[in-house]
């Protein structure tokens, strides 16, 4: 099995808005803000092949399906679909995935799955044969959003992935279609029922994954969100999260599973580590993946 990390539609965001309670005299170490205090994201996806048999793609960015003045409002640098030219890059086509797997239905993951905006013309899938993996629990919050984040959806998009007859809503550890090659943790800080896709290493250490590949999607959107106590305002429950995201990465790095960073314009892929104080940190940083072997 081969990875490669494909980046999709870039946006600019507000800072404080990403780091949360977090003073800016902190985070623009990390994220350097322009002259509107907005920071770089990245919207990258991860694909691998073969897996369970199938080409699989895990997320797909923001897209380009937002008419341009919500494309200005949200920050979306491209108003081409850049996930389809870098798929294209790697040698794919949309016609090639088998399995598009999502950790939630939030605009900037899921707005990749639909075409580039036409003027007059209602929203489509841009992938003809997938099939689709979404946690049940966040696809009924998808349906029935709260106000809180209601404008974080797309309203059409759980219609037109259930009218392809080809949905999987899993609420356990493993989907039918995936089986034991990627195991599903829950996360309910960001938003309720969020699953991270962890694909499982090709070790085993006490009967437990060792090793491994995990999308940390919006549990962690990047190197600077591994400290634990740094969440974003758009975290429906910031003290959950920080609960969640201590046990989960005592875990991954327990039994030496990589994050990959959805929203890192600098990093796709790195190893956890902890220093003498306790506190989390990266090491072993992957810009981008390249058909890269999975123990590699």
């Amino acid at each position: 099995m081969k990875l490669w990390s494909l980046l999709g539609n870039s946006q600019k965001l507000d800072g404080g808005a990403m780091f949360g309670n977090a003073p800016r005299a902190v985070w623009e170490r990390w994220a350097a803000p322009d002259d509107a205090n907005r920071i770089d994201l990245a919207c990258r996806a991860l694909l691998a092949t073969p897996l369970a048999g199938r080409t699989v793609l895990f997320e797909t960015g923001i897209g380009a399906f937002f008419e341009p003045k919500f494309r200005d409002r949200y920050g979306v640098v491209e108003s081409r679909h850049v996930l389809l030219d870098s798929l294209a890059e790697a040698g794919f086509s949309p016609a090639d995935i088998d399995v598009v797997v999502l950790s939630h239905l939030h605009f900037d993951h899921a707005g990749g799955l639909l075409r580039a905006w036409r003027d007059g013309e209602p929203p489509q899938l841009v992938f003809p044969n997938a099939s689709y993996v979404v946690g049940r629990a966040h696809f009924e919050r998808a349906r029935q959003p709260h106000p809180r984040d209601r404008a974080s959806f797309i309203p059409e998009l759980p219609e037109l992935l259930e009218n392809t007859g080809r949905l999987e809503l899993v609420d356990g550890e493993h989907s039918q279609l995936l089986g034991e090659s990627v195991r599903f943790h829950y996360s309910d800080g960001h938003t309720p029922g969020l699953m991270l896709a962890e694909i499982v290493g090709p070790e085993r250490v006490d009967g437990q994954p060792h090793g491994g590949v995990v999308f940390c999607a919006d549990l962690i959107p990047g190197r600077p969100w591994v400290h634990v106590p740094i969440t974003m305002g758009y975290d429906r429950n910031a003290e959950l999260l920080i609960d969640e995201k201590k046990a989960f990465l005592a875990d991954m790095m327990a039994r030496n599973v990589h994050l990959f960073f959805t929203h890192d314009p600098g990093c796709a892929l790195a190893q956890v580590v902890r220093d003498e104080k306790g506190r989390y940190g990266t090491a072993h940083e992957v810009p981008g993946l390249q058909a890269r072997a999975l123990a590699a």
